[in-house]
């Protein structure tokens, strides 16, 4: 068994070896940088975008490439973005048949229309967890570009992302992404296989589009609305809403049916949508939305 497993491990590091041709990137705190460092995490990761199969990956912060090795070896197009020019510098010398597909700029100063010219293509990676929540906004600004999601973020988030109504957890993330698309908690990653090991473990999810192409009310006003709420999620809505009316009373019986009773963690999507349409309808009686 001892044999087996120093065997195990000599293999381990001989991939790494392999890998790394040049001096390894520090990581950057100011970027938000962890890099795995467990292959078979990687892997995982990487095989979640699987669930979308036949349109291009592009991956964001790939860093030393740890994920980056398993998703150039699955038959489809692939392109990574990476703030980091040390980074940048690496894995061009450490995947030249990926070397044209590496962006070095900015992913949430993007053009996303201009990656695959106006192809869809699945959105992945290690995110950093100082932009994560960002650039899932992004992804919801782009959404009909983006059918599928994957990768891994701080744990909390990802908590967020696929709460329910009626949990602490349940905010902001939860409301805008469940909307648009259906979300899977896969998995949850342990601080120890990070360099350097973050304070708080991290989880692995897939956000897949589901089937809404109309939500039936104002878009912009649904994100407004939902955002507006959550930042005094203590409060009922009777109270939280009358920010939307500045310097004005809405009808006398506005705040008097039932949901205005209720806290924003308690309602559904569905409910948040009826909200938009029945708060739409006052702002444009009382000429406050055009």
């Amino acid at each position: 068994m001892q044999i087996y497993l120093n065997l195990r491990k000599k293999c381990y590091f001989c991939r790494i070896n392999n890998f790394v041709h040049m001096k390894a990137v520090k990581p950057k705190k100011n970027l938000g940088q962890h890099f795995l460092t467990d292959l078979n995490i990687a892997k995982r990761i990487a095989d979640t975008v699987d669930a979308c199969p036949d349109i291009p990956v592009l991956e964001i912060g790939p860093g030393m490439g740890v994920l980056t090795q398993y998703l150039v070896e699955k038959p489809r197009p692939v392109k990574a973005v990476e703030i980091d020019s040390e980074s940048v510098a690496y894995l061009h010398e450490n995947f030249p048949k990926l070397r044209d597909n590496i962006i070095g700029e900015d992913f949430l100063r993007m053009d996303l229309n201009q990656i695959f010219e106006g192809r869809q293509f699945v959105l992945t990676g290690n995110y950093p967890y100082d932009i994560s929540s960002q650039i899932f906004f992004k992804m919801l600004d782009y959404k009909e570009l983006i059918p599928c999601c994957t990768g891994m973020i701080q744990r909390e988030v990802a908590l967020r992302i696929a709460s329910e109504p009626g949990n602490k957890a349940y905010g902001i993330l939860s409301v805008l992404i469940q909307a648009w698309y259906d979300v899977e908690y896969l998995f949850t990653v342990d601080e120890g296989v990070f360099n350097p090991p973050p304070k708080v473990k991290s989880a692995v999810i897939r956000m897949t589009r589901n089937d809404v192409t109309d939500l039936g009310c104002d878009e912009r006003l649904f994100k407004r609305l939902v955002k507006t709420v959550f930042n005094q999620r203590r409060k009922m809505l009777r109270v939280s809403l009358k920010q939307m009316f500045p310097g004005v009373a809405p009808r006398e019986d506005f705040y008097t049916t039932d949901i205005m009773t209720k806290r924003p963690e308690q309602l559904t999507i569905k409910q948040f949508i009826d909200l938009t349409n029945y708060v739409e309808e006052e702002l444009k009686r009382l000429d406050l939305l055009k």
